[in-house]
């Protein structure tokens, strides 16, 4: 986390959002594919595990891609440069080059982009971390 003298990198995207969005993509990360996708066996009797399962019509990802697109362009924005931050791309002191970027780059297709990204749960949240959030706000237990 950053010193406390450090002032805080605005972000357009609230970190409660940030929050929700980290939770899905782990849960979406989490997907395996499906054993047997055309299981017609009650999912009680398989012990439930078809919910880890990555089916066509999965939940998860619709909640993941809903937020992501439910996001105005400044928010899209910041948190790609976010997601970038937390890979290693970009450090604090170039969170605006990581804008810039993102914002040359941005276009229609962003929530697939970032859906597509492995461990962008853990990237978002590495992000905040680098900038100095605190990521125990966010999402109580689920961070």
């Amino acid at each position: 986390m950053a010193e406390d003298s450090e002032p805080l990198v605005e972000i357009a995207v609230s970190p409660e959002k940030i929050g929700f969005i980290i939770v899905k993509a782990r849960e979406y990360d989490a997907k395996v594919e499906p054993d047997d996708p055309e299981s017609g066996s009650n999912p009680a009797d398989d012990l439930e595990t078809d919910v880890l399962e990555d089916f066509r019509d999965d939940a998860t990802l619709e909640e993941l891609s809903g937020a992501i697109e439910s996001l105005n362009e400044d928010e899209v924005i910041d948190l790609i440069a976010l997601a970038w931050v937390g890979r290693g791309d970009f450090d604090k002191g170039q969170w605006r080059e990581a804008r810039k970027l993102a914002d040359d780059r941005h276009r229609r297709h962003s929530a697939a982009y970032l859906v597509g990204m492995p461990s962008l749960g853990d990237y978002l949240e590495e992000g905040l971390a680098v900038l100095g959030y605190p990521v125990t706000d966010l999402g109580g237990d689920h961070l």
